[in-house]
């Protein structure tokens, strides 16, 4: 009875209600602000991190647009199956370009974190035509188109412009070659493979993903993209405590 005549009590003060619903809300504020002000030692270093080339983070928007994320996550966790089944579990520092992330939290099919270099490009390409002729059992849809539409160039200086916009560090050079870069990638042979590299390091893979040199499509970007997961750093293949059994 005492608690239900405080609770009439506090209704009927509108002043004091307010005031205690604004308290209520910022403890849960403070809950999730207050570990940003640490970010600095939460997230690991990574000096070897690189960013999406042009091409790859075209990829990446395709993986978007097809609705990935909501059959694959990007987030292995701690638990010991986890890492023996995916690799390494994820570090924060694996998503620090990640606009936006992809961590996921449904897996219809497998995490995708460590995919990158797993698996060839012709398995990802006949993967992605049709699944079942590699997964039989596999209900994923297939994705032929992407091998016969040509991949969107023209404007991805502005989505770097943008992803920098957001903290990744894209300079006005990048910005500037985004078109001739996406090409080059998927065309190794072309005079402008060596400014990729001069750019986005040695360790950017240049070759033809799709099997077709005569064009870039969008399963050149697409597998580009896939087979950078989790190659952007080498971080998480260090030394990393024993991952959790529960």
């Amino acid at each position: 009875m005492a608690s239900e005549f405080f609770h009439r009590k506090v209704e009927r003060n509108t002043i004091g209600f307010v005031l205690a619903i604004i308290g209520v809300a910022s403890i849960g504020g403070i809950v999730e602000i207050a570990p940003l002000f640490t970010i600095h030692e939460t997230v690991e270093e990574a000096p070897d991190m690189r960013l999406y080339t042009p091409l790859e983070l075209a990829g990446r928007n395709i993986y978007i647009r097809e609705g990935c994320y909501a059959c694959h996550s990007q987030m292995i966790r701690t638990l010991r199956d986890e890492v023996e089944r995916y690799g390494p579990y994820s570090l924060a520092v694996e998503s620090k370009y990640d606009h936006p992330m992809l961590w996921g939290s449904k897996r219809t099919g497998p995490d995708l974190a460590r995919i990158g270099d797993k698996y060839s490009d012709a398995w990802h390409v006949r993967h992605l035509i049709d699944p079942r002729e590699v997964v039989p059992e596999s209900i994923m849809p297939k994705y032929g188109w992407l091998a016969r539409t040509e991949l969107r160039t023209a404007d991805l200086g502005e989505h770097l412009a943008a992803q920098r916009a957001v903290g990744v560090p894209y300079t006005p050079e990048m910005i500037e070659n985004a078109t001739a870069d996406a090409y080059a990638q998927a065309t190794p042979d072309s005079a402008g493979a060596g400014g990729v590299t001069e750019r986005y390091g040695d360790a950017t893979q240049m070759r033809v993903f799709d099997g077709d040199a005569a064009r870039v499509t969008e399963m050149d970007a697409l597998v580009a993209y896939l087979q950078i997961l989790g190659r952007l750093t080498e971080a998480a293949y260090g030394e990393q405590p024993t991952a959790a059994t529960e």
